[in-house]
């Protein structure tokens, strides 16, 4: 009898323990929101593509992490800080979403994140590109993870500061991400002994470039910097080229350029441009073959946008197999813990303000001749290391950080 007992007790709390931690996956499910820019400006540089990598790692996981099924939402944000946050909030009150990734425009992300951080739950930014969400708008709710507009700032302005271009011309989306770029670019221009000499902010988004790019060659600086991104990019790039901006000695640097980017405008328009990448598909055998895997399903090379997704997403789910919980706090204190080594990055790590410091790439556009494939586009001149490229904590106004 007293046997019987014993095990009927040993079975009832190994029962209690598993019941326990099944109920630390919430509703039974890992519930994933894509939000992104799907049909309009950003649309390349995320986009399906970017849902495509997404989906990438959950297949990798099987559909499930512990038994526990995956369940994928998405949503075209129409680059709307309203439609952005209604969707989130959507998500959230009706469907119990407890991570959303791929957000890219930073306005939409700003308002999307604030939903993320009243309702708890997590939010892997992988798109935009403003350093203020790991600086004043930093959340215990969200992590950064491919780039920001520091580390882009940081890397291309430098090396354009080095080659001679002192005299700098800004041209910025005027809204959150390029008010961010506008701000970092200065901030290195000035700390190198260079000068902004001029600024201009376009709508957002724009197609007629025409006056802007006048009013830069005007300006007699020696460099005209692109603050935006996208179509926005491509556009202001182009006018530039027929406006034979270059032939007339000034230098082009496009902060934030993307593979897609270039693959746009063309070798002819865009040889010999410098920027910085967070990730490039021809590094090394593994970048490579995650590579290939995707132009399979999506029909073009990735940049580092999808290639972002696909590793935050990764380390997300590895994180749930590991803490058997998709509890925001409980995951990210796990992903906080563990380094990020995998086909995207090498020793990456996530600090406390949320921003995921790994190394990026000071890169060259080829030439036509350099160039062996449609898409062999970049020569990686140099790695800048993760702590050096972005902002320092020390310079950080990010209210997650101890004071003093």
């Amino acid at each position: 009898m007293k046997v019987f007992q014993k095990t009927a007790c040993a079975m009832l709390a190994s029962s209690l323990i598993a019941g326990a931690a099944q109920a630390q996956i919430s509703d039974d499910e890992i519930r994933i929101g894509y939000l992104a820019d799907m049909s309009g400006t950003y649309r390349d540089l995320s986009g399906p593509g970017g849902l495509e990598a997404l989906k990438m790692a959950v297949e990798d996981f099987g559909g499930q992490v512990n038994g526990k099924k995956i369940v994928v939402f998405s949503a075209d944000d129409l680059n709307k800080p309203d439609v952005g946050a209604n969707t989130v909030r959507q998500w959230v009150d009706e469907r119990n979403v407890d991570m959303v990734t791929g957000m890219v425009a930073s306005s939409v992300v700003l308002a999307a994140s604030k939903v993320v951080e009243q309702s708890g739950k997590l939010a892997l930014i992988s798109g935009a590109a403003a350093s203020s969400l790991t600086n004043e708008y930093c959340s215990p709710n969200h992590i950064h993870w491919t780039y920001d507009s520091y580390a882009l700032a940081n890397g291309t302005a430098k090396s354009v500061l080095a080659s001679g271009g002192k005299n700098w011309f800004i041209l910025t989306a005027d809204y959150a991400f390029g008010h961010a770029m506008e701000k970092d670019i200065t901030k290195v221009v000035q700390s190198d002994g260079g000068k902004v000499v001029g600024t201009v902010r376009h709508p957002f988004p724009s197609s007629d470039f025409s006056s802007y790019i006048l009013q830069a060659q005007g300006s007699g600086a020696d460099v005209i910097a692109f603050a935006n991104a996208g179509a926005d990019t491509v556009n202001s790039l182009m006018t530039a080229s027929q406006f034979g901006v270059a032939q007339s000695g000034q230098k082009l640097a496009g902060m934030v350029v993307f593979l897609n980017d270039i693959h746009a405008m063309g070798l002819d328009v865009t040889q010999g441009l410098m920027l910085t990448t967070g990730w490039y598909w021809d590094m090394n055998d593994e970048s490579r073959a995650w590579a290939q895997r995707y132009y399979k399903r999506v029909g073009k090379m990735p940049g580092m946008v999808p290639a972002g997704i696909y590793s935050a997403t990764t380390n997300y789910l590895n994180a749930i197999k590991a803490t058997g919980s998709d509890e925001a706090q409980a995951v990210r204190t796990q992903m906080m813990a563990t380094p990020v080594n995998d086909m995207f990055a090498k020793n990456g790590k996530i600090r406390a303000d949320g921003r995921m410091v790994h190394d990026m790439y000071l890169a060259q556009v080829k030439t036509p001749a350099e160039s062996k494939g449609e898409w062999d586009l970049y020569k990686i001149v140099s790695t800048i290391p993760g702590d050096e490229a972005y902002r320092p904590l020390s310079e950080s106004a990010c209210k997650l950080l101890p004071k003093g």
